[in-house]
């Protein structure tokens, strides 16, 4: 499974093998020693450097409370009447969701499920780009899409991607994706990157936006509690990365699986908010 789509949630190898997401954890953390496969938090992707993209189906079910609170917060850096930039994911898809309560808005994005979420919201504008269809995460891609994006200039960007690292700052598995998304953030006056816990540290293939152009993080109280990710933000925040971070109760079955994502107390950032944020006059 994790050969056919590169990455495979515990959830749902419990379910395909009919056993406990326990017992899969104990067997994932076997075959990774043998180097068959890396740990993610909540699953497992292909071993390497470079965490390969899972489809579409695959990435709903990691992390879904995650990607939910963090779209809640999102949620509340968007005022009525703003114009804003909503790039392709499943975590800025459950923002769109939330955004559809907010009246007056004018949305431009390349994802198909965002503009989904969206089509009957009340006064809400929403702009589609052009280009080329790419299904295995319902956006669109290409020169089209890029070219649609030009003269274009609005208040905040919200993207997601596949990874997020202070010395790299976010990347993507596609090229065609991660140039839409600089277009999307070149619109932009201020980035909001969405990412969750297990996303923090990854590195692939390409890169979307550096860390230094990097306004806003979104992400979820994991973050905090698990070493590799907390040392992540903090390196973000002393970049100038202001970090918010949603509150979510961790489920009394989210043990430590080694010393190193032991839990430890939540970290402060520099410019951490935990509520709506004002709009800034221009990009940093």
């Amino acid at each position: 499974m994790v050969r056919a789509n590169g990455a495979v949630s515990l959830r749902e190898l419990a379910r395909v093998v009919q056993t406990s997401e326990v017992t899969v954890r104990r067997d994932v953390r076997a075959l990774e020693a043998e180097g068959l496969l890396d740990r993610r938090h909540g699953g497992a992707v292909l071993p390497g450097g470079f965490s390969r993209e899972p489809g579409y189906p695959q990435k709903t079910h990691l992390a879904a409370a995650e990607k939910g609170v963090i779209a809640d917060l999102a949620a509340t850096m968007v005022a009525e009447g703003d114009a804003i930039v909503v790039g392709a994911g499943t975590t800025t898809q459950e923002l769109a969701r939330r955004l559809a309560r907010l009246p007056g808005l004018t949305v431009v994005t390349n994802s198909l499920l965002v503009a989904q979420a969206l089509a009957h919201a009340n006064r809400v504008e929403v702009v589609m780009t052009g280009g080329t269809l790419r299904g295995s995460n319902y956006a669109l891609v290409g020169s089209g899409a890029e070219q649609s994006l030009q003269g274009l200039r609005v208040t905040r960007a919200f993207i997601s991607g596949s990874g997020l690292s202070a010395e790299r700052g976010l990347s993507t598995t596609n090229m065609l994706s991660a140039s839409v998304d600089r277009a999307l953030v070149n619109a932009a006056a201020e980035v909001v990157v969405l990412a969750d816990h297990g996303k923090l540290g990854n590195d692939t293939m390409f890169q979307t936006v550096s860390s230094e152009a990097i306004t806003h993080l979104v992400t979820d109280e994991k973050s905090t509690l698990i070493e590799p990710a907390a040392r992540e933000l903090d390196a973000l925040a002393d970049q100038g990365v202001q970090i918010h971070v949603a509150a979510l109760t961790p489920p009394a079955n989210f043990p430590a699986s080694s010393p190193q994502d032991a839990p430890r107390r939540p970290a402060t950032f520099p410019g951490q908010r935990r509520g709506p944020v004002p709009v800034a006059s221009g990009r940093r």
